[in-house]
Formats: C-alpha cells, sequence, structure tokens
C-alpha cells in the first residue's frame, strides 16, 4: 500500500481490514480483496465518498449512501450530527452479494447550515469498525437583520452606539446605515465602524429613525430604530 493514509487494520487468515484516514473524493471507487488460492477468490467493494455541497435554504436535498458486495446484506444508518435519522432504505441482491443504498431526503433551511450527516455502514464481518462518511451541508440563505442599540433611555451629551446584528450565508457584508431614508447628516459625530454606527455626543437633532440595511447574493433585508433624545 502505497498510500500512508492507508493503514492495515487487521489480518489473519479469514479476515483483512484496512482503514482509509482523511478521505477524499478521490478514493470512491470500487476495492477489491483477492484470497491467493486455487483458484484465487475475491470479494469487491464499491466506495462512495460524500463530500461538501452547496445549497439553497428551501431546496429539495436527496443524500445517497450505498454499499455493495456484502454478504449478508449491510445495515445503513443515518446521524444528523449526533442525532440519529431515519432514511430509506433499499436492499438488492446482485449475485450471491446485496447492494444496499439508503437515502436521506429533506428540505434545507438555514439551521441546516453547517450541520453535518453521517452514513454509516455496519456489518457482522465489520465487527466495531463500522465505516462512515460524512457530508457537511453549506446552505446560502438571504440576510436576517437585528438593531441593538447600548442606552435604554438617552440623553443629550451621552455617548450612543447602534449595532447592526446581520446574519445570512453568504455573510452580509459591509452593512449600510442611513437616517431618515438618507445619508448621515454629521459624518463628525456619526462614526460607522464595521456594523456599528456611533455618535459620539448625543443632542435632540439626532431624532429620527435610523436604518441598517444588509445585502447578499439572496437578497437583502433591514431593521429600523427611532431614536428620540431626551
Amino acid at each position: 500500500m502505497r498510500d500512508n493514509r492507508i493503514e492495515l487494520v487487521r489480518a489473519s487468515w479469514k479476515e483483512l481490514t484496512i482503514s482509509i484516514s482523511d478521505v477524499s473524493l478521490s478514493d470512491e471507487g470500487q476495492y477489491t480483496c483477492s484470497l491467493f488460492t486455487m483458484p484465487v477468490k475475491t470479494s469487491k467493494a464499491f466506495l462512495t465518498v460524500l463530500g461538501e455541497t452547496l445549497h439553497t435554504e428551501g431546496e429539495d436535498v436527496t443524500l445517497t449512501c450505498s454499499t455493495s458486495g456484502s454478504k449478508p446484506a449491510a445495515d445503513i444508518r443515518w446521524f444528523r450530527n449526533d442525532r440519529e435519522v431515519q432514511g430509506q432504505k433499499e436492499v438488492n441482491a446482485t449475485g450471491r452479494s446485496f447492494t444496499v443504498k439508503s437515502k436521506v431526503h429533506l428540505r434545507v433551511d438555514r439551521t441546516d447550515d453547517g450541520a453535518a450527516y453521517t452514513c454509516v455502514v455496519e456489518h457482522m464481518t465489520l465487527g466495531s469498525l463500522a465505516h462512515q462518511v460524512t457530508e457537511v451541508l453549506e446552505v446560502h440563505y438571504p440576510p436576517q437583520v437585528m438593531i441593538v442599540h447600548s442606552v435604554v433611555s438617552p440623553q443629550e451629551g451621552q455617548y450612543f452606539k447602534l449595532e447592526c446584528v446581520s446574519r445570512g450565508n453568504p455573510l452580509p457584508e459591509p452593512v449600510l446605515w442611513t437616517k431618515d431614508g438618507g445619508e448621515l447628516p454629521d459624518v463628525d459625530r456619526m462614526i460607522v465602524e464595521g456594523r456599528d454606527l456611533i455618535i459620539t455626543t448625543l443632542n435632540k437633532t439626532d431624532n429620527g429613525t435610523y436604518r441598517c440595511e444588509a445585502s447578499n447574493q439572496l437578497g437583502s433585508n433591514r431593521d429600523e430604530f427611532v431614536l428620540y433624545v431626551y
């Protein structure tokens, strides 16, 4: 075995087990185990490698895991992060061995962004060394925006900060601050730092509606805050 990622785990007169670390898409394909008797005996298995796939919120997604060449039929289980989820399993006989396929259907939303779906293949010959592959979902979704303020009852002369909390994938950056539908009127006192709008010294001319808007390739969103200086 020339690849250092492939390790011989167990070898005996009746069993040969290997493990593959840092699995990549190039590892996908058919693997053959040969026993050099007269005649030579061989057994084959097909490895399917799942990777990170990009989806859009609201999209219907089907994850498929399959294994072939087992006897008796292997069992396939699915996990979303650490929680087991139900898959739809299909078993087909191919000669003296079995091909097992399992699918998970879901409509993805922003809560699925970063979720790891793991397919675990179990078989009596594997013992505790169940085979598994994982796909991490990346879900793109439009921004969510919320303005958080630092002072409950703003007073004249105070320092005041509005924070624009925006989430989305891709990350909506930068954000746009406006006052009463137009540009910020006093750039000397009204300073934009990243996502924050800072008013260094409040006065009553600052009264009005402040809006933060965030955009990415999937859309835009905004939130408003009405400032009244006492």
